[in-house]
C-alpha cells in the first residue's frame, strides 16, 4: 500500500513541475552611466526595478554614483518592488584611471538566498605588467546554499574598448590568482567584456589566454547580440563559467541576454534611456537534495505534505485516487 502511495505522489511531482526548490538566476548588467540624472527618472528608474529583482545575484557595471545617493535609492525602489526577498549591496571602490571618470562595480543580492562569504579587490600589481586594468576587478564569493553549486566565486570586468584584448588576457591571471587564494575552481567571469565586433579583433583572439583555455567555458556565444540599438549586433557582455563541476550545474541553454525592450514593450528611444546594453543571464541547477521529500516525512504526514503542496491540483482529483484503494 505505501509502495504505491508513494508512486502516484512521484508521478504527481513529475506532472506539476514541484518547485520545492528554483533555478538561481546570476546576472551582468552594463547601466551606462548610472548615477543621479537617471535615479531621478521614475520610467528608468521602474524599469531597472523589474530588470534587477529577476536575479539573485546582479552585477552592476558603469555605476557613476558620486554622490552615493542614485544606488541606495535604486535599492529602495527594489525592496518595495519585491517584499518576498530582502535585497543587499556590496560594492567597490570607485575605478579608474582618471579622476574625472570613474565606475564601481555593484553587486545586488537577494540576502535570503544568497551571502557574501568574502570580498577582495584585485590590487592590479602584477609583476610586469602593472596597471593592466582600467578598472581592476572587484572579486566576491557567495554562498547559495539552495544551489548544486553551493559556493562560487565571481569575478567581474568592464574592459576599455580601447585595450580589450589585453585587459581579458590579463584577467586570466586574475582567475589564477583568485583559485589559488581561496582554494576554489568555482569561479564565473562576466561582465562587459567589450568581446566582440571592432574591439577584439578575430587576429587577436589567439593570444587571450581567458579564450585559448580549453577548462573556460563562455556561456554568451559569439553571434548573440547584447546591444539595444538595432544598428549594432555585437556579443560585447559574457559569462565564462571554469571548470566542468561549475558548468555541470549551469542550467543548459539557459544563458542568454534578457531583451528588457520587447519584454516590456519599450520603443528603442525608451530602452536607450535605460541602457545600451541588454542584462546577460545564467541559471544555476537547484540543490537536488532540497527536495520535496528533504525533510524525511512519511505516511500521513506525507499526505498532508502533498495536499499543502499542489495548491492548484484539485483536491478532488487526490481524494479520487486515495479512495481507489
Amino acid at each position: 500500500m505505501m509502495s504505491s502511495f508513494l508512486l502516484i505522489i512521484f508521478i504527481l511531482l513529475g506532472v506539476c513541475d514541484v518547485q520545492g526548490a528554483a533555478d538561481f538566476r546570476v546576472c551582468a548588467f552594463n547601466l551606462q552611466h548610472f548615477g543621479d540624472a537617471k535615479a531621478k527618472k521614475s520610467n528608468v528608474m521602474q524599469t531597472l526595478v523589474k530588470i534587477i529583482s529577476r536575479c539573485d545575484v546582479c552585477l552592476l557595471q558603469e555605476v557613476r554614483d558620486s554622490r552615493g545617493k542614485a544606488m541606495p535609492q535604486l535599492l529602495d525602489h527594489i525592496d518595495r518592488f519585491d517584499t518576498k526577498h530582502r535585497y543587499e549591496t556590496v560594492a567597490s571602490q570607485r575605478l579608474g584611471r582618471s579622476d574625472t571618470y570613474q565606475e564601481q562595480y555593484v553587486f545586488v543580492y537577494r540576502a535570503d538566498t544568497v551571502t557574501v562569504t568574502a570580498q577582495y579587490q584585485y590590487p592590479d600589481d602584477r609583476p610586469g605588467d602593472v596597471d593592466a586594468f582600467s578598472r581592476e576587478p572587484f572579486v566576491v564569493r557567495f554562498r547559495a546554499p539552495t544551489t548544486a553549486i553551493k559556493e562560487f566565486v565571481l569575478i567581474p570586468q568592464h574592459t576599455s574598448p580601447t585595450n580589450t584584448t589585453k585587459e581579458l588576457d590579463a584577467l586570466y591571471d586574475v582567475l589564477q590568482h583568485v583559485k589559488t587564494m581561496w582554494k576554489t575552481e568555482n569561479v564565473m567571469l562576466l561582465g562587459d567584456f567589450n568581446a566582440d565586433c571592432g574591439y577584439l579583433a578575430k587576429k587577436n583572439r589567439k593570444n587571450v589566454r581567458l579564450l585559448t583555455d580549453s577548462s573556460l567555458l563562455w556561456l554568451i556565444v559569439d553571434n548573440t547580440d547584447t546591444t539595444v540599438r538595432s544598428t549594432t549586433s555585437c556579443t560585447y557582455d559574457r559569462i565564462v563559467v571554469h571548470g566542468e563541476r561549475f558548468a555541470s550545474k549551469v542550467v543548459p541553454n539557459s544563458a542568454k541576454p534578457f531583451n528588457f525592450q520587447t519584454e516590456y514593450g519599450l520603443t528603442e528611444e525608451q530602452a536607450l534611456e535605460v541602457s545600451d546594453h541588454y542584462p546577460v543571464e545564467v541559471l544555476l541547477r537547484p540543490d537536488a537534495s532540497r527536495s520535496f521529500f528533504s525533510d524525511g516525512n512519511s505516511g500521513s504526514g506525507m499526505a498532508n505534505k502533498v495536499v499543502s503542496h499542489f495548491g492548484l491540483l484539485p483536491l478532488f482529483l487526490l481524494s479520487h485516487i486515495l479512495s481507489a484503494w
